[in-house]
């Protein structure tokens, strides 16, 4: 059986967590087990577990906002790419996560009318 790479979503808001969730449905050959989380510090929480092979993370949350969130994540786990997806088009805010080690930055809804650039982001992040 191939290799199931570990996701881990950090999202609090429930209708994008289902359009993420179809983006992985779109991929038929993904092999993705998708594991959620909607605040920062459940998410913190499953990443000190270990076993996590790619952060999907929102930067506005319930208990954490912008790139402090990114800085959050990166020092749990410094080992694990990191997927910014937020609502934001702002190439001031992808300029700087990405300085601060992220390895993509993508815009929600770009996923949700092409949801192939998540699973390919996914994969470009876990080469």
């Amino acid at each position: 059986m191939p290799y199931r790479a570990k996701v881990l979503l950090i999202e609090d808001s429930l209708d994008d967590t289902r359009v993420l969730q179809k983006a992985f449905e779109h991929e038929k050959e993904a092999l993705f087990d998708l594991q959620c989380a909607d605040r920062l510090s459940a998410g913190l929480g499953q990443l000190s577990k270990g076993g996590i092979d790619l952060v999907l993370l929102d930067l506005l949350l319930p208990d954490s906002q912008g790139v402090k969130t990114l800085l959050e994540v990166r020092a749990k786990a410094p080992e694990v790419p990191v997927v910014v997806l937020t609502s934001s088009d702002d190439d001031t805010l992808a300029m700087e996560a990405l300085e601060q080690g992220a390895s993509d930055y993508l815009i929600k809804g770009y996923v949700q009318v092409y949801p192939h650039l998540l699973t390919r982001s996914i994969r470009y992040a876990l080469e």
